[in-house]
């Protein structure tokens, strides 16, 4: 028997255990096990919303598959033995593969920022989310809410969050002269005139220098908050962080195009720790997922490497709470009503398609 071992139950993951699992392809001596913490998958594009307290729990969860040559694996990677082709797991025996994808997903990056770890609250894990829930939801009327961050997570959880509880006051943070700054400025600006119209104070250039309880830095000046969220980057998994193996300055692995390690054709990275144009995003993790099917597909039936394209992302969607949205589609941008429609459309469809 072959045995594939796949870390991470996320988007990737997904999509190539769907991809295999459903394809008359896979040859029947290949076994696959799934390891992850969790006993099913997290929309985790819809943290934001768990935190802001507009979904609930159940909203964001997706029943892992079934089949006869799957076993699913819970638990939390350790350790990566490439030599001996193993994985070790906490408080658990090692667990050998032929093949191996990496898909362990990314973390908060604090940018050295002091006190940045210890006194924000984040959405970069389901548990997280949850206890940013739970903080928010138990603030008291006018209470006051830093987000740290106005990339695509900390504009939805502020417009969501004003939605949820239109009481507090929100000011989120910016690092560039205005909201969303490598879009077009038509939707650029559409985004930080929304905000502004509902009362969302955004604070553009700013600088946080550091974060202490309930305070943090702007250009070194205080300013107090009830609840700090930290939305301000992202870095891949620190056990692939740490791993001795080339990767860019953003700490993700540098791959072949067969999105495997270039000395070790059998242990292959997928989503947000892979170092990829687009990276990190759903979207990319779901494309490259399919590449490595078709690639496993075709090496487990000693067939000539696939011809591979270009991976391209389609568009990108964002929701300004439950009504209005933006995004790009082919060039265009798209501001409003209709993007918010197309982005609950896209969620459907994924969570019906799994």
């Amino acid at each position: 028997m072959k045995h594939l071992v796949l870390l991470g139950g996320g988007y990737g993951g997904m999509r190539i255990l769907k991809r295999l699992l459903n394809s008359p392809e896979l040859p029947t001596d290949v076994q696959i096990t799934l390891i992850d913490k969790q006993p099913y998958h997290c929309l985790k594009t819809e943290y934001y919303a768990l935190a802001a307290g507009t979904i609930s729990d159940h909203h964001i969860r997706v029943p892992f598959p079934e089949h006869p040559q799957l076993k699913i694996k819970y638990g939390i990677v350790t350790e990566f033995d490439f030599n001996n082709k193993q994985v070790q797991l906490a408080d658990d025996e090692p667990v050998a593969y032929d093949e191996l994808i990496i898909g362990l997903g990314c973390e908060d990056k604090y940018h050295n920022v002091p006190g940045a770890q210890e006194y924000t609250l984040s959405i970069q894990s389901v548990d997280k989310s949850r206890e940013t829930y739970q903080v928010l939801n138990n603030l008291p009327h006018n209470g006051v809410v830093g987000v740290v961050g106005a990339g695509l997570s900390g504009v939805e959880l502020a417009s969501e969050l004003h939605e949820s509880r239109s009481d507090l006051k929100i000011i989120l943070f910016d690092r560039g002269p205005i909201i969303l700054n490598g879009f077009k400025p038509r939707l650029s600006n559409y985004v930080q005139n929304w905000f502004i119209q509902h009362g969302v104070e955004v604070v553009n250039n700013s600088n946080i220098t550091r974060v202490e309880k309930n305070v943090l830095y702007n250009h070194d000046t205080a300013i107090e908050c009830d609840a700090i969220v930290w939305t301000a980057g992202i870095q891949p998994n620190k056990l692939v962080r740490d791993l001795d193996v080339e990767k860019d300055q953003q700490g993700r692995v540098k791959l072949t195009k067969y999105h495997h390690l270039p000395n070790n054709e059998d242990v292959y990275v997928v989503g947000d720790c892979a170092s990829m144009a687009f990276s990190p995003s759903a979207q990319l993790a779901e494309e490259q997922a399919e590449q490595i099917s078709d690639i496993l597909l075709k090496k487990w039936k000693n067939q000539p490497m696939p011809e591979l394209e270009e991976i391209k992302l389609k568009g990108v969607m964002g929701s300004l709470g439950k009504k209005s949205g933006f995004g790009t589609m082919g060039g265009a941008s798209l501001i409003g009503r209709v993007p918010r429609l197309l982005k609950s459309g896209i969620l459907w469809l994924y969570k019906y398609q799994n």
